[in-house]
């Protein structure tokens, strides 16, 4: 393999770990540069971590470079949701028909901590910590970082900006008018509150993701090894029945009281979580074009950021680097090339798995405990065994499979047409046994 320029990969989170690891499995010298001091000697932002849900798409992109085994032992599978009410037992419900496909908990900090490990190890990956990103001239290209020792400047022959929502190489380029974007924020938050493990154990069954469905407001739960639960909030950020509207200890304790009664019990440090934990913002990031002059790309949530509501943020960031190593791979690693053919082919998927996200949220927060959603539930599974192959969830397309995110919204629609159809066919099956039986009776 001939000597290749260097790459820089600004953002060592999830996606820039990742892609750090692809690109030097290429051959290619990566430059991994942080804005944060090194995450595995710190302490972690209090209230900062959400639980990852790390599914097929997150599986296959670590399965290719031999890093699914470790993670997954880190983490604990979950085979459905359980349902919370208010009153009443909780109910579970399962991801998949058999009830043996399950998406994975881990703690984002401990999967960060294992992708920045396996990217370090590796020859040619260097990583530049507490170097914010303050200029890109992405003709260059050429870096300008903010560091402890002031201000450093760097060159490379092509920058990936996989740093994120907020993403530092995003705003530099749309600083150059080298695109547009938009930022659509939801009138909710988030915030974190933990249970913690109940004589030694879990408090709740670690073999689900635990909603708290609340019609307008919801709360989740997901497993952590050590036996402790990580629960987020996800409530309006103002208004009555808001994170606006809860401010002293005996108010806290009072909403939860009458909306959560079964977590109170459970979590002892809940008014404390809940008055020093910060609430987090959530919304989708679009922009266009992902890539400037084949010399500076985006990718990950730098590009495509997400709500949280279907657990594929980081499974389809994962997803874009494994794109993105097939077109390099397909454009004789030409980045002039490549860049533009990774936009094209992700672009749509991003879009679709969006749409989805957002879709998720009201399911989650105000369909999943009704009756009627159960009933279609089992409904989905029936077809699922009485048409194998034919019909399969949407919910297993998307977390059980790497069918890309558009084709699943076009077969969505294909299967209720079908789904459609057999049930016409059984209710005109119904209705010509029903006129048989009046015509004997004349």
């Amino acid at each position: 393999m001939t000597e290749r320029d260097e790459i820089a990969v600004v953002g060592a989170g999830l996606a820039g770990c990742l892609l750090a690891c692809y690109l030097a499995r290429r051959g290619y010298p990566v430059a991994l540069y942080e804005r944060r001091p090194d995450p595995r000697t710190g302490t972690a932002e209090r209230g900062r971590s959400i639980n990852l849900a790390l599914s097929e798409r997150g599986l296959d992109a670590l399965r290719r470079i031999g890093l699914e085994e470790q993670v997954l032992a880190d983490a604990l599978p979950m085979r459905g949701r359980m349902i919370h009410p208010v009153e009443g037992e909780p109910q579970f419900q399962s991801y998949s028909r058999a009830g043996d496909l399950a998406i994975n908990s881990i703690s984002r900090g401990a999967l960060n901590n294992a992708l920045l490990d396996a990217a370090a190890a590796l020859p040619g990956v260097r990583v530049a910590f507490d170097h914010r990103l303050v200029g890109l001239d992405p003709l260059g290209p050429e870096m300008t970082f903010e560091t402890p020792q002031g201000k450093v400047t760097a060159t490379a022959s092509v920058v990936l900006g996989a740093d994120g929502a907020g993403s530092a190489v995003r705003g530099q380029l749309l600083a150059y008018g080298g695109l547009t974007e938009s930022l659509d924020f939801l009138d909710y938050g988030y915030k974190e509150l933990t249970i913690p493990p109940l004589g030694g154990e879990f408090a709740l069954d670690p073999g689900a993701l635990h909603i708290w469905p609340r019609g307008t407001s919801m709360m989740i739960a997901l497993p952590n090894p050590d036996r402790s639960f990580t629960c987020t909030l996800f409530w309006p950020t103002h208004g009555t029945r808001s994170f606006a509207s809860l401010s002293s200890p005996a108010a806290i304790e009072q909403f939860f009281a009458t909306h959560y009664p079964d977590l109170v019990p459970l979590a002892p440090n809940l008014v404390d979580d809940y008055q020093h934990n910060p609430v987090g913002v959530l919304g989708t990031v679009r922009c266009a074009p992902w890539q400037v002059a084949g010399t500076v790309g985006l990718v990950g949530d730098a590009a495509h950021a997400i709500v949280p509501f279907y657990g594929q943020g980081a499974n389809c960031a994962f997803e874009d680097v494994v794109e993105l190593d097939r077109c390099l791979s397909e454009c004789d690693d030409e980045w002039t090339a490549a860049l533009p053919l990774f936009q094209h082919r992700r672009r749509d998927n991003a879009e679709a798995i969006a749409r989805m996200a957002l879709a998720n949220f009201v399911e989650m927060r105000d369909k999943v405990a009704s009756p009627l959603f159960r009933t279609r539930k089992k409904v989905e599974h029936a077809l699922e065994s009485a048409l194998p192959g034919r019909y399969v969830s949407q919910y297993e397309q998307v977390s059980f499979s790497t069918v890309p995110y558009a084709q699943v919204r076009h077969r969505v629609r294909r299967q209720h047409a079908v789904a459609g159809a057999v049930a016409a066919g059984a209710a005109a099956l119904v209705l010509g046994g029903i006129g048989a039986a009046l015509g004997r009776r004349r």
